[in-house]
């Protein structure tokens, strides 16, 4: 069947940013909702917030203790220098309300539950070579099913530090700054679906040090403005272990502003958690396409299209003889 040159056309149209190769994409990159961070940058010059109000219930069998948590957790994240590196800053404020069954004795703690600080760079894109990963203009199922190329993903670095400033009630004589590295990795399963993963290695060299890991999938539906993410994280050391579960959605209301709720639990009671967030994803877009030099340019495929532009040139020339 012959697909019209205006169809093919409006194809290219849409399926090009799906192999963009720069980190600055024209609608917002949030790592929300959830906890595992992209591989990419949010773009060069980019500034984004991301914001969240939660809630969580915790039940503990060993202290027989309940507690009511409230807070915000956020990111403030820049594209330095380059598409390809990013500094970011995350923090968790809680307040908690801790009420002990035996004694009926009531104790309230606040402070950050997470306060670190960090470079993250690109080290590897898959889809840096635009000329590899053109779409398919004549087969929609070609670009839309699953290939096992598409599982290399996309990996970046991370570096920074953990701080604890103050009289942490959270972490009682855990250092002032520690330090902390992590990788992530994204593969693009399908346009509709993405696969994140992350392993981090925080406090390093302190009697706290931990592992943890974070692995999520999401799925972004017919109506590209929602989506639906599942994800699993995992601590082991430091001040205790955990494994958590987390499920919710994403509202994209404007390219520069998203919406996102989401909930979750972990598996053990001491303590027993469930939790709700409630969160939040904008971005003050500086970002400034640039221009690649001629001489760096790479030279077309098309020879057809070579020679339409020699002869075009060569009938300049002669016009300006004639005059």
């Amino acid at each position: 069947m012959d697909i019209p040159h205006s169809l093919l056309k409006a194809l290219v149209f849409l399926l090009i940013p799906y192999f963009s190769t720069a980190q600055y994409t024209d609608v917002i990159n949030s790592n929300r909702p959830g906890r595992a961070v992209s591989a990419y940058a949010v773009g060069k010059n980019v500034v984004q917030a991301e914001f969240g109000l939660l809630y969580e219930q915790q039940d503990d069998a060993n202290l027989n203790s309940d507690s009511n948590i409230f807070g915000t957790d956020f990111s403030i994240r820049y594209g330095l220098l380059f598409e390809q590196l990013e500094v970011v800053y995350e923090g968790s404020f809680i307040n908690q309300n801790i009420t002990f069954i035996d004694t009926n004795l009531e104790d309230t703690r606040t402070d950050f539950s997470r306060n670190r600080a960090g470079l993250k760079y690109l080290v590897f894109d898959p889809f840096k070579d635009p000329e590899k990963n053109k779409p398919n203009l004549y087969s929609w199922r070609a670009n839309n099913v699953f290939q096992w190329k598409n599982l290399i993903p996309a990996v970046s670095i991370y570096a920074g530090a953990t701080f604890n400033l103050g009289e942490n009630p959270f972490f009682v004589d855990v250092p002032t700054v520690s330090p902390r590295v992590a990788v992530a990795t994204q593969s693009r399963l399908s346009p509709r679906f993405v696969l994140i993963s992350n392993v981090a290695y925080d406090r390093i060299g302190t009697d706290f040090s931990q592992w943890s890991y974070a692995v999520s999938l999401t799925h972004a539906f017919r109506n590209p403005k929602w989506s639906v993410f599942f994800e699993n994280q995992g601590f082991f050391g430091g001040v205790s272990n955990d494994m958590l579960l987390r499920t919710g959605v994403a509202y994209l209301i404007n390219q520069d502003l998203q919406a996102d709720f989401h909930l979750g639990s972990n598996f053990k009671n001491d303590p027993s958690r469930l939790f709700t967030v409630l969160g939040f994803s904008y971005r003050l877009d500086f970002h400034k396409d640039e221009l690649v030099p001629i001489e760096n340019q790479k030279p077309t495929n098309n020879k057809k299209i070579s020679r339409q532009n020699f002869k075009k040139n060569r009938r300049k020339k002669k016009k300006k003889k004639d005059f």
